[in-house]
């Protein structure tokens, strides 16, 4: 009896220090939470701030040299100008990039001015670093001579009005006459008609040699083109129809050649030549 509560007074001792050690364990766990969490993130959080510190000084660094002299613009190289102004790009260029320099300037702003001058079409401008602005342009071609209100005007083959004609137009040797001014949709058919028109007229009449002999043209009606040419010192007008610009001008000018002080036109009826006489003064 005495041996059994001995062993159970051993075995309570025996259990005693277990329990004890719970609460210690327990203790640990929870104290090493937070140091943890704090040796995860505080290197993170240096890091994040060095990344940050480095990025604000590599941008005032960038700002810093790009702003600099090294990149001011000391040189603009204009290709594709004949008619253009390269004074007008080239001022236009050095406006758009005194403060900017090559590495900063807009380079899409530069294009959209420069796209809006006399004679340009399309614009692509490029940096050549540290110091050069390049600007590639393709011109507006002009294809006809128009006779406006307000005078002679030099237009594209999407009829298009591009400048005064000031100068003589060595490959344009004849005025249009007949354009609508007005800006609506049926005007705007109508004019593209009368240049595919003219240059066509222009195309024939170089083979046939007889460019020279034609002062205008007259596309009032598209259905009837007229030339304007001259015999024995007054004009002439001759029907040319709707094709055969070539022969019809041809036929027309050797039958009225000698006859002009008599008549004043050439009709086209069928394929028949037929002169108009003068009205009495």
């Amino acid at each position: 009896m005495a041996m059994q509560k001995q062993n159970k007074t051993s075995y309570v001792r025996a259990k005693r220090p277990a329990k004890l050690r719970r609460p210690a364990a327990a203790k640990r766990r929870t104290s090493n939470g937070p140091s943890r969490i704090g040796n995860f993130f505080l290197p993170f959080f240096l890091s994040f701030c060095i990344l940050v510190c480095l990025g604000v000084l590599g941008f005032l660094g960038y700002r810093n040299v790009t702003a600099s002299g090294f990149f001011d613009v000391k040189a603009i190289e204009i290709q594709g100008v004949e008619r253009a102004s390269k004074q007008d790009i080239e001022r236009t260029v050095r406006n758009q990039t005194e403060r900017s320099g090559a590495w900063n300037a807009d380079l899409a702003e530069i294009k959209e001015k420069v796209e809006k001058m006399q004679f340009v079409k399309t614009a692509a401008v490029s940096r050549v670093l540290p110091s050069e602005i390049r600007v590639s342009v393709i011109e507006r071609i002009p294809t006809a001579i128009v006779r406006l209100k307000s005078g002679d005007v030099l237009v594209d083959n999407e009829a298009r009005i591009l400048a005064p004609a000031d100068v003589k137009e060595n490959k344009l040797p004849f005025t249009m006459i007949g354009w609508d001014e007005t800006k609506t949709e049926k005007a705007v058919k109508d004019n593209l008609d009368r240049v595919k028109i003219y240059a066509k007229m222009l195309e024939e009449w170089k083979q046939f040699d007889l460019a020279s002999r034609v002062r205008s043209v007259d596309l009032t009606d598209l259905r009837e083109a007229r030339a304007i040419t001259e015999d024995s010192g007054l004009d002439v007008s001759i029907a040319l129809g709707k094709d055969n610009f070539g022969e019809n001008l041809k036929k027309g000018i050797n039958a009225i050649v000698g006859k002009g002080e008599i008549f004043e036109a050439v009709d086209l009826v069928g394929q028949n030549m037929i002169l108009s006489p003068r009205k009495a003064q």
